[in-house]
């Protein structure tokens, strides 16, 4: 099945369960606040696998936007990859990868990028990655203000 783009606040709210795995200092209102204020205004689209049943909440969603930095050119920037733990290797997230590859190639990027969090509640995603062909690059810094 293909991913969904996420456009509606029914389907914002589909999404949240999935994202609020990997998001869980949001709340649903929070979330769907801030997901909302993204997409308004910073080109933030949210994609994702629409569970058999309409009414039970995506298996898994996929957050990005297209950047410009002078050091990659036009880019793809994953913020969010979530798979509910029910969900997980299904192939979901590998689905979603493959999407927004796909999306970055129709639309001219010169790259996909993300950050992922460094502990071990993260390697199962990390081998994902790295067999999706994408290369660890850099560090990310990040200062609390």
């Amino acid at each position: 099945m293909m991913p969904t783009i996420a456009q509606s606040d029914a389907d914002i709210r589909r999404c949240l369960p999935a994202m609020l795995a990997l998001r869980p200092h949001l709340t649903p209102e929070q979330a769907l606040e801030q997901i909302r204020f993204q997409q308004a205004n910073e080109g933030f689209v949210l994609a994702f696998v629409a569970a058999e049943n309409p009414s039970e909440p995506a298996p898994a969603v996929i957050g990005y936007r297209t950047l410009n930095f002078l050091y990659s050119g036009k880019t793809i920037y994953i913020d969010d990859l979530s798979t509910l733990p029910a969900g997980r290797g299904k192939g979901y997230a590998s689905e979603l990868l493959d999407f927004v590859v796909e999306q970055a190639r129709q639309s001219g990027c010169q790259c996909v990028s993300l950050d992922s969090g460094q502990n071990p509640a993260r390697y199962d995603a990390h081998r994902l990655y790295l067999n999706k062909g994408f290369n660890i690059t850099s560090h990310h810094f990040k200062l609390d203000l």
